[in-house]
């Protein structure tokens, strides 16, 4: 019971930051589950790879009734992605790379985990050199975009499926590079969270069958977390999100490289 308790607080804890400053849920609760919890680091990917999922399918349901969702820069990132996400369960499986006390695990998810802090506060910087080169080179540009966001999405595909983290900020920062001009704020974080749901399921399927998902912490993460993200979204407003966010990096990258260094 205590241990339901403790688990439910930790979702609670991750669903308002998440409500408040859209940081993303995994680059928050896979440490937490790795580092407080005593979480081996393969079921901490496949547990929370489940958790954004299921979190995610309602935003994206509720994205898909406005409209804002740009379906053919999507199916672009899906040629990317899945192709990558079941070529990287493959690897895991018969590498034996995804097994539970995985080093090289370890020092991947801190190493993401620092790239998402550095997108997380430079993602402004990146949209506007997109627009630099979209201006200078739009022809170049125009022609480069469908392949070069299909390599996105396979960079996404692999890092999702060993790390659980990169879908939402590494995502949004590629797209906002990639699109400078043709994804409205709406759009971007529509196409953003239901690129990441087949993704997730796709790989949380396969570390499922592989062992690696708790479904018991995944229900007591659930259970907090629901609540807590409509709490954070509710009072995002009253937060001054810009320090938040820029703060959780810092703790980020801190993270990053306890893990790396561990």
């Amino acid at each position: 019971m205590n241990d339901l308790w403790l688990n439910a607080g930790a979702g609670l804890g991750v669903g308002i930051l998440v409500g408040l400053t859209g940081v993303g849920g995994g680059s928050l609760m896979t440490p937490i589950m790795v580092l407080l919890f005593g979480v081996a680091p393969a079921t901490a990917v496949g547990t929370d790879l489940w958790f954004a999922a299921i979190t995610k399918i309602v935003g994206g349901w509720v994205h898909g009734k406005k409209g804002t969702i740009d379906w053919e820069v999507l199916r672009r990132m899906f040629y990317g992605s899945l192709p990558a996400a079941i070529l990287t369960l493959l690897w895991l499986h018969y590498s034996g790379a995804g097994t539970s006390h995985s080093k090289l695990m370890m020092q991947t998810l801190g190493f993401v985990l620092i790239l998402t802090s550095v997108a997380a506060v430079f993602r402004t910087k990146f949209h506007a050199l997109g627009e630099r080169i979209r201006s200078r080179k739009p022809i170049e540009f125009k022609t480069a975009q469908p392949v070069m966001t299909v390599v996105a999405g396979a960079v996404l595909g692999f890092l999702v499926t060993f790390t659980s983290i990169g879908a939402g900020a590494l995502g949004a920062v590629m797209l906002l590079y990639l699109y400078p001009r043709r994804l409205t704020a709406s759009s971007l974080v529509g196409t953003d969270i239901v690129h990441a749901i087949p993704l997730t399921i796709l790989a949380g399927t396969g570390h499922l069958l592989m062992g690696n998902v708790n479904v018991n912490l995944l229900g007591a993460l659930l259970i907090g977390s629901v609540p807590g993200i409509i709490i954070g979204s509710l009072a995002s407003a009253k937060v001054p999100e810009k320090l938040l966010r820029s703060g959780i990096s810092l703790i980020l990258v801190a993270v990053g490289l306890k893990m790396i260094l561990s």
